[in-house]
């Protein structure tokens, strides 16, 4: 059976589950794991597994592995490489916000840079919170200082929502140990350290990007402050500032992570077999600097509830259950990716895009792009789209750091978010806008920073190819 169909099969049972049948999407990816495993034939898998360097015998083992010890084995993969992290960053994510941490990083901000630099704390903010936290979680604690300058100035109120949301969209899909792009960054088997540079760096010049489409669309069409209904993802309330935990302690969560794995990336790179770079092989591995952080991000949660065991236990517990459900998600995505790739669909897509002179980098973005239009999360996309283009991204002939790619299907996963999009619906209703407004605002703008960010991948891969 050809690769390509063997693909639309896969596609059509993962976005048919999520969108149609309304299953889970870890039910949908592993479904189509599972088609696509039956239904390849063993000699495919036995020429992918001889272009790989397997010997003969070991490639025909590979091609009779029964169906389920493949995806044990593939699942067991993924959350080998991918689960503590995973974990660990939900526990920052959910101790800065129980602890006040990450309200306390938003006030001091204001505070540095004055109210009327709003949009651009709000913005920073996101940014820096979008790193460990979901980007659902971070709106919902921010739309109420929005809302509340707003309503004091009587300006300015879109411009606010879409800062908020223009700094947390991009490191949701650019920046580990978020888990799109950490999933993805280990697919293609890019440095963790590599991929938060380059996602900070990118991430940057998105947000710039977003920023000025805020301040041209809330000058054109603005939108006054509205009375928004409350329920069950109601905006955070505001805390009483002595509540707060000191701001060092607050950004230390989200500090030590990028310090330690980016230390390791560069003393790799600059200091290879010296002392500091055997140091930070140790202290700054990534299941460890995210431990590190995670501790102190508890340590903050125990002080500020004065030692309150049992509240922080709670606590715990839900970044555990919210992790559990990550790495369900990115363990099937891991399945579905693995077993595609044993269709040798990455070496069809190569000869096509060679053929067609299709280049690699618009390849990425325009398959992440649809299957987010298809589906609407951009999790589900990059992971979805990692999985056909893997392949692809481990030839020697890229002419480029994979880097790049997982940067392109990044940027693909802002296009374009709508009704069929959770977080759609977290901003049009918190925000008290109608669909008409949410389309014109935020996705519009989260558009054009994937289009924007999406060039911006394609130079860097131009004049800085890292290889």
């Amino acid at each position: 059976m050809d690769p390509f169909l063997l693909l639309f099969i896969g596609m059509v049972v993962v976005i048919g589950g999520i969108v149609w049948l309304k299953v889970h999407a870890f039910v949908a990816l592993l479904a189509a794991g599972l088609t696509v495993a039956v239904l390849t034939p063993p000699a495919h898998i036995e020429r992918m597994a001889l272009a790989g360097g397997a010997t003969p015998a070991a490639a025909t083992a590979r091609a009779n592995e029964p169906i389920g010890v493949k995806v044990a084995n593939l699942f067991g993969k993924s959350c080998t490489q991918l689960g503590l992290l995973i974990a660990m960053a939900s526990i920052v994510g959910v101790s800065l916000l129980a602890s006040g941490g990450a309200e306390r990083i938003v006030r001091a901000a204001l505070s540095l840079f004055g109210e009327s630099r709003a949009p651009l704390v709000f913005g920073i903010c996101g940014f820096i919170l979008g790193i460990p936290i979901f980007f659902d979680t971070v709106f919902l604690l921010l739309i109420p200082l929005a809302r509340a300058m707003a309503a004091r100035t009587g300006r300015n109120y879109l411009r606010y929502v879409l800062c908020i949301a223009a700094g947390t969209t991009m490191t949701h899909s650019l920046v580990p140990p978020t888990p799109g792009p950490l999933f993805v960054a280990n697919a293609l088997n890019v440095d963790i350290g590599l991929m938060m540079v380059g996602g900070l760096v990118l991430g940057l010049i998105t947000t710039s990007s977003g920023l000025a489409y805020a301040w041209w669309v809330n000058r054109r069409w603005p939108i006054p402050v509205r009375a928004v209904d409350g329920g069950e993802n109601a905006p955070t309330p505001l805390r009483p500032t002595g509540e707060l935990p000191p701001l060092v302690l607050a950004l230390l969560p989200i500090a030590i992570p990028i310090v330690l794995i980016g230390g390791l990336t560069v003393t790799q790179m600059l200091a290879p077999g010296t002392s500091m770079a055997r140091l930070m092989g140790q202290i700054g591995q990534p299941n460890i600097a995210l431990a590190a952080a995670a501790a102190v991000a508890l340590g903050t949660l125990l002080w500020t509830l004065r030692g309150d065991r049992k509240s922080a236990k709670a606590q715990v517990q839900t970044a555990l259950a919210d992790a559990g459900t990550i790495i369900l998600v990115t363990a099937a995505g891991g399945i579905f990716g693995g077993i595609l790739q044993e269709t040798g669909v990455g070496v069809r897509i190569q000869e096509m895009a060679e053929v067609y002179r299709i280049g690699v980098l618009p390849l990425a973005f325009f398959v992440t792009a649809l299957v987010r239009v298809a589906q609407g999360s951009a999790t589900v996309a990059m992971v979805t789209s990692v999985g056909i283009l893997g392949g692809v991204a481990s030839s020697t002939s890229l002419g480029f750091h994979p880097l790049y790619i997982a940067l392109a299907i990044g940027c693909g996963s802002k296009l374009v978010p709508w009704m069929n999009d959770s977080g759609f619906w977290v901003v049009g209703r918190m925000s008290g806008f109608t669909e008409t407004e949410t389309l014109r605002g935020f996705s519009a703008m989260l558009a054009l920073m994937g289009i924007v960010g999406f060039l911006a991948t394609l130079l860097g891969a131009w004049f800085f190819p890292l290889i």
